[in-house]
């Protein structure tokens, strides 16, 4: 825990809290590889689809470790939803990201994989790039942290930690991938939305 320095005593520190460690999280993402593959009784109509920026490596974990369970390889790429976001005009341009389909959606089960949970509205937008590039059986959503205040209707169908979080904190996950280190921690948002 981070702790702040006041007149030469160490307190805690009020606006950020851990909740997941990289051991923690590597349980989550292995515990939701078993859970797909008992869904689907194997892996081989799966595609696994990760979400910029940190549900790229989310997914690669993911399909690492069911690999690992089921000894098949199994399709995994990338997709950049800046596109599809119904708030575009509100947030402007941003640099795009990769999207990169492995294989034929069709006739397949897409497990789309984010990091946080929260509105819905990035996983509206995903199901949208999905759809365009074909017709899956279907899609299913796979998250490290669902924090609730949902905006849409979507739940998702392999959740790593739910996490109840008041709209004034924000749930920072940090990749190893992109940060450096894996944790998972809750800080207080000091008035920005």
């Amino acid at each position: 825990m981070a702790a702040a320095r006041t007149s030469g005593a160490m307190t805690p520190d009020p606006v950020s809290r851990d909740v997941l460690d990289a051991d923690a999280i590597r349980r989550a993402v292995r515990r939701m590889a078993h859970e797909i593959l008992e869904r689907h009784a194997g892996a081989d109509a799966l595609v696994v689809m990760g979400v910029h920026t940190r549900g790229v490596p989310l997914a690669r974990r993911l399909v690492a470790d069911v690999e690992q369970i089921e000894q098949v390889g199994v399709p995994a790429g990338e997709l950049d939803v800046a596109l599809y976001r119904d708030d575009y005009a509100r947030i402007g341009p941003r640099p795009l990201a990769r999207t990169h389909f492995p294989v034929d959606t069709a006739g397949r089960t897409v497990v789309l994989v984010d990091d946080v949970l929260y509105t819905g509205r990035t996983v509206r937008a995903a199901m949208e790039a999905v759809i365009d590039q074909g017709r899956p059986d279907a899609i299913e959503l796979a998250v490290l942290v669902d924090r609730g205040h949902r905006e849409l209707p979507i739940r998702a169908d392999y959740v790593g930690k739910n996490l109840p979080t008041s709209a004034d904190e924000v749930v920072r996950v940090r990749l190893r991938e992109h940060d450096g280190v894996d944790a998972v921690s809750i800080e207080h948002s000091m008035g920005e939305r």
